[in-house]
């Protein structure tokens, strides 16, 4: 039963569904904190510009970019469930949950190149 397990977790598709979850997660975590961005919108100018001075620190940038990679992980981990269930689609997922990483890293570090 181990030996099963651990032979799972080595599957590029079960990594790829990890991630999916993780980053979905990761997202919901971000959203309050998006919210609460927004909310110092109405709060007044002063405060909003002094929230918006801080997210020039390059360290903000740098989570920006981490959010990007979020982002388009969990979309393209959603497009390939929608292919899954409605499509009855099986033969080539590794390869595109590979591409698909891939691609979230050069839409992060396309993301990174135009912010510095």
């Amino acid at each position: 039963m181990v030996r099963l397990l651990a032979a799972r977790r080595r599957n590029i598709l079960w990594v790829a569904a990890l991630a999916h979850r993780l980053s979905g997660l990761a997202l919901a975590i971000f959203l309050p904190l998006h919210f609460l961005a927004l909310g110092l919108a109405i709060d007044g100018e002063a405060r909003l510009e002094s929230f918006l001075r801080w997210t020039d620190w390059p360290i903000v940038k740098l989570a920006e970019a981490g959010l990007i990679l979020l982002l388009v992980l969990h979309f393209l981990g959603g497009l390939r469930i929608l292919m899954i269930e409605n499509a009855n689609w099986v033969s080539g997922q590794s390869k595109l949950a590979i591409a698909g990483a891939g691609l979230s890293m050069v839409a992060a570090f396309a993301f990174l190149a135009r912010i510095f």
